[in-house]
Protein backbone atom coordinates (compact mmCIF):
# COMPACT_ATOMS: atom_id res chain seq x y z
CA UNK A 1 0.00 0.00 0.00
CA UNK A 2 1.27 3.47 -0.87
CA UNK A 3 2.01 5.91 1.89
CA UNK A 4 -0.25 8.93 2.15
CA UNK A 5 -0.21 12.39 3.62
CA UNK A 6 -2.94 13.68 5.87
CA UNK A 7 -3.86 17.10 4.45
CA UNK A 8 -5.85 19.74 6.33
CA UNK A 9 -6.65 22.94 4.41
CA UNK A 10 -8.06 25.55 6.79
CA UNK A 11 -9.45 29.02 6.11
CA UNK A 12 -10.75 31.54 8.66
CA UNK A 13 -14.28 30.52 7.68
CA UNK A 14 -14.12 26.76 7.20
CA UNK A 15 -12.21 23.54 6.77
CA UNK A 16 -11.82 23.49 2.98
CA UNK A 17 -10.44 19.93 2.89
CA UNK A 18 -9.34 17.20 5.26
CA UNK A 19 -8.25 13.76 4.13
CA UNK A 20 -5.55 11.43 2.86
CA UNK A 21 -3.74 12.53 -0.30
CA UNK A 22 -0.87 11.30 -2.49
CA UNK A 23 0.75 14.68 -3.19
CA UNK A 24 0.25 18.42 -2.64
CA UNK A 25 1.51 21.26 -4.87
CA UNK A 26 1.92 24.63 -3.15
CA UNK A 27 2.73 28.24 -4.15
CA UNK A 28 5.60 28.82 -1.73
CA UNK A 29 7.02 32.27 -1.06
CA UNK A 30 10.39 31.04 -2.40
CA UNK A 31 8.75 29.28 -5.37
CA UNK A 32 6.27 26.52 -6.08
CA UNK A 33 7.00 23.12 -4.53
CA UNK A 34 5.55 19.64 -4.08
CA UNK A 35 5.08 17.67 -0.87
CA UNK A 36 5.05 13.87 -1.02
CA UNK A 37 4.78 11.31 1.81
CA UNK A 38 7.84 11.24 4.10
CA UNK A 39 8.85 14.81 3.19
CA UNK A 40 11.14 16.43 5.75
CA UNK A 41 9.38 18.59 8.37
CA UNK A 42 8.82 22.14 7.15
CA UNK A 43 7.23 25.42 8.17
CA UNK A 44 6.85 28.04 5.43
CA UNK A 45 4.65 30.77 4.00
CA UNK A 46 2.59 30.76 0.83
CA UNK A 47 1.94 33.35 -1.83
CA UNK A 48 -1.03 33.87 -4.12
CA UNK A 49 -1.71 30.84 -6.30
CA UNK A 50 -3.36 27.45 -6.12
CA UNK A 51 -3.01 24.70 -3.54
CA UNK A 52 -3.47 21.50 -5.55
CA UNK A 53 -3.79 18.02 -4.06
CA UNK A 54 -3.98 14.59 -5.68
CA UNK A 55 -6.35 12.09 -4.13
CA UNK A 56 -7.03 8.73 -5.77
CA UNK A 57 -5.47 9.94 -9.00
CA UNK A 58 -7.83 12.95 -9.16
CA UNK A 59 -6.68 16.54 -8.63
CA UNK A 60 -8.54 19.18 -6.64
CA UNK A 61 -7.47 22.74 -5.94
CA UNK A 62 -8.17 25.88 -3.96
CA UNK A 63 -7.15 29.39 -5.02
CA UNK A 64 -5.37 31.23 -2.20
CA UNK A 65 -4.20 34.80 -1.58
CA UNK A 66 -1.67 33.90 1.11
CA UNK A 67 -1.04 31.43 3.88
CA UNK A 68 1.31 29.31 5.91
CA UNK A 69 1.86 25.61 6.47
CA UNK A 70 3.43 23.15 8.81
CA UNK A 71 4.37 19.58 7.92
CA UNK A 72 5.40 17.00 10.47
CA UNK A 73 5.08 13.20 10.51
CA UNK A 74 3.10 13.10 7.23
CA UNK A 75 0.48 15.57 8.54
CA UNK A 76 0.34 18.74 6.42
CA UNK A 77 -1.71 21.59 7.86
CA UNK A 78 -2.22 24.52 5.49
CA UNK A 79 -3.82 27.74 6.81
CA UNK A 80 -4.85 30.06 3.97
CA UNK A 81 -6.81 33.11 2.98
CA UNK A 82 -8.97 32.04 0.03
CA UNK A 83 -8.57 34.09 -3.11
Amino acid sequence: MLKALTLKVLTPERTAFEGEVEAVFLPGSAGAFEVLPDHAPIITTLEEGNVVWREGGEESSLAVKSGALILKDNVLTVCVQEG
